[in-house]
């Protein structure tokens, strides 16, 4: 799609109807609703102007995406601070809110999220796109680091310290456990 819309920029639609969905669902988890439209037009937009430098020999765009995504992210990255110490402090996640029913918000708000969110305002910039990337993104260790510029050890060392981060925050619990298959 990217090779040919190099000639015919009206192939790059489909680029964009195949990845935006899963693009937006990051950037709001990562942002919030407000900020995410602006981010995701911006990644493609990015993508669209950058699409004569694309390699051509990688298969799956995601990343690449991604990586445009994470960088402008960075841009936004106080909001996104901001977001999860309002949610360490009130327990009340504003982007997961809307699509929670309450009593789901109930059980869970007493839980570890609050803790959740503050030990992901805590970590390092690095650590925590790294370990988004892997976990919202559903990035393989290898997708991220081309995401980020980065070598794969780069990846697994930032996600493997979050990860231990995390654990420490929420007494033992590992909240991105179930993303363990993308190590492979």
């Amino acid at each position: 799609m990217i090779a040919r819309s190099r000639h015919d920029p009206e192939h790059f639609a489909a680029l964009f109807t195949r990845h935006a969905p899963a693009i937006k669902r990051y950037v709001v988890r990562r942002l919030g609703v407000e900020a995410a439209e602006d981010v995701v037009a911006e990644t493609f937009v990015a993508a669209f102007q950058q699409r004569a430098t694309y390699d051509l020999t990688r298969a799956d765009a995601r990343p690449w995406l991604y990586g445009i995504a994470t960088n402008l992210i960075g841009r936004h990255r106080r909001h996104e601070i901001g977001q999860y110490k309002a949610l360490s402090r009130t327990g009340v996640d504003p982007v997961m809110e809307p699509f929670t029913d309450r009593i789901d918000q109930r059980v869970t708000v007493g839980g570890a999220r609050s803790r959740l969110a503050a030990a992901l305002a805590g970590l390092p910039t690095g650590h925590r796109d790294a370990l988004l990337l892997v976990t919202w993104g559903e990035l393989t260790y290898e997708q991220a680091a081309q995401s980020l510029g980065v070598a794969v050890g780069t990846v697994r060392s930032r996600v493997n310290r979050a990860r231990k981060k995390l654990r420490r925050a929420l007494g033992d619990i590992d909240p991105t456990a179930v993303t363990e298959e993308f190590s492979s």
